[in-house]
């Protein structure tokens, strides 16, 4: 049996929505004001977060179509901070790497993508991400090409994930070849 495909999750701009411009976020999320690692206490974050989102992934992050791994910059904090505030069950996260950066697209595609890639080998994957440019559509695609099925779902920034992209990611998931282990 092929593996289950792993579903990459993203949380800025995924579950937490950038605020518009004048400064409003969706009226379904709620504020928290959390502490990453390496703040200083004086200094928390604000950040939103739609508690109904929990509850739609944790469906599908339990239902054994998928295995989750987080793929953001919030790093080990997604476990210790953004999943317990949504209720989300324990699931790794992909240590990516401090980039000196100044867009997240340096390459023209997004900065996460080479370390994803390295990473996955072979393996099926769903990345959700609010950042993606055409090369990483192109990108998908082509591993699709050679056999790794890929998709990439993007939601809008300043909505975040919405059931409607979860929906997208079941009906791909059931349409590829065997996929649950024995």
């Amino acid at each position: 049996m092929k593996p289950l495909p792993y579903l990459l999750l993203d949380i800025d701009g995924v579950l937490i929505p950038f605020p518009a411009a004048d400064g409003s976020t969706p009226p379904t999320h709620v504020r928290h004001t959390v502490l990453p690692t390496g703040r200083r206490p004086d200094a928390p974050v604000p950040i939103w977060l739609d508690p109904s989102q929990g509850r739609i992934l944790t469906d599908l992050l339990t239902s054994g179509l998928v295995t989750p791994v987080w793929c953001t910059s919030w790093r080990r904090d997604a476990t210790t901070i953004i999943g317990p505030l949504l209720g989300l069950p324990e699931f790794p996260y992909l240590d990516l790497p401090r980039p000196q950066i100044t867009t997240s697209h340096p390459d023209g595609y997004l900065w996460k993508r080479d370390h994803v890639d390295a990473w996955l080998g072979r393996a099926p994957a769903v990345w959700i991400d609010d950042d993606f440019t055409s090369l990483d559509h192109g990108w998908a695609a082509e591993r699709t090409s050679r056999g790794a099925p890929t998709l990439i779902v993007q939601p809008d920034p300043y909505l975040g994930l919405q059931p409607e992209h979860l929906t997208e990611v079941t009906k791909w998931v059931a349409q590829l070849p065997t996929t649950r282990a024995a």
